[in-house]
């Protein structure tokens, strides 16, 4: 090759590799912040509509996943919900457990026991205490639900209900690999609020001003309970933070959950031999 074929051929790859640049997404160095957003399942009525927005703002989120009854009468992690869930496992969101009855961890017991509360399934509504062994299968049961339905395990991640957790349901989560996640105070996007005290355009206005870098954000897929539905907010709530200049991950980013995450398939398999 002579000297003139090689710089045309040099130019013509540096021309082709900037073509390719100005196309690709941009990358986190454009980002002046991130933040977590995160879903718990609810009674699924907008997990369509959630997924939607998301695909369209090319957002990668995290679920939170409990086997709830949903607006359809069946349960969230069931056989007609796999499609469902499959599609987000394409699509590169995280999951972790919500537990499988979606219940309230009350108060520690003698014994490393926790008094617990389930809203759905065995039990609902009546308080039990469960053992160490028995908060882990708690979790698990919605990792193989999630496993069967989607042939890959859930993240080393788990979310109480209401947030609310004890020290035993922490340290027996712990022992079977899970981590705890919380959200901020700014990232409490309300939808579970009544919509006659919280309007949407108060909690949109509220969670844009206040939301700020690191911040994990927390909303569901459905509430049965509040008149005016806050999916639509998604929208205008992704684009608002991504014109302040932040980016969106899932919680395997997560500096505090990024070794936790990853993890997962040793600590649930031996946790479950």
């Amino acid at each position: 090759m002579t000297g003139r074929s090689s710089r045309r051929a040099c130019f013509a790859a540096a021309w082709l590799v900037n073509a390719l640049a100005a196309t690709m997404p941009a990358v986190a160095s454009d980002c002046r912040g991130v933040v977590f957003l995160t879903f718990d399942t609810g009674d699924m009525r907008h997990a369509e509509e959630i997924a939607r927005i998301l695909r369209r703002h090319e957002v990668r989120a995290t679920f939170f996943l409990a086997n709830e009854r949903t607006f359809r009468g069946d349960d969230a992690l069931g056989p007609s919900w796999g499609a469902y869930w499959k599609a987000r496992t394409d699509e590169g969101h995280a999951f972790g457990s919500h537990t499988w009855r979606h219940g309230r961890f009350a108060a520690d017991t003698p014994g490393g026991g926790v008094r617990y509360r389930p809203q759905f399934g065995e039990s609902a509504g009546h308080a039990v205490v469960l053992s160490p062994a028995q908060v882990c299968e708690e979790l698990g049961r919605v990792n193989d639900a999630f496993t069967a339905l989607t042939g890959r395990r859930l993240d080393a991640l788990w979310r109480a209900p209401g947030g609310t957790t004890t020290p035993n349901a922490l340290a027996a989560a712990r022992a079977c690999g899970y981590s705890h996640v919380h959200w901020a105070d700014a990232g409490f996007l309300g939808d579970e609020l009544p919509s006659e005290t919280y309007p949407n355009d108060k909690l949109l206005a509220r969670a844009l001003e206040r939301v700020r870098d690191g911040d994990v954000l927390m909303a569901h897929l459905g509430i049965r309970s509040r008149r005016e539905p806050f999916a639509p907010m998604i929208d205008p709530l992704i684009a608002g933070l991504k014109r302040r200049g932040l980016c969106f991950r899932t919680l395997r980013e997560h500096p505090q959950y990024r070794a936790e995450a990853g993890a997962v398939p040793a600590q649930l398999a031996a946790a479950t031999r």
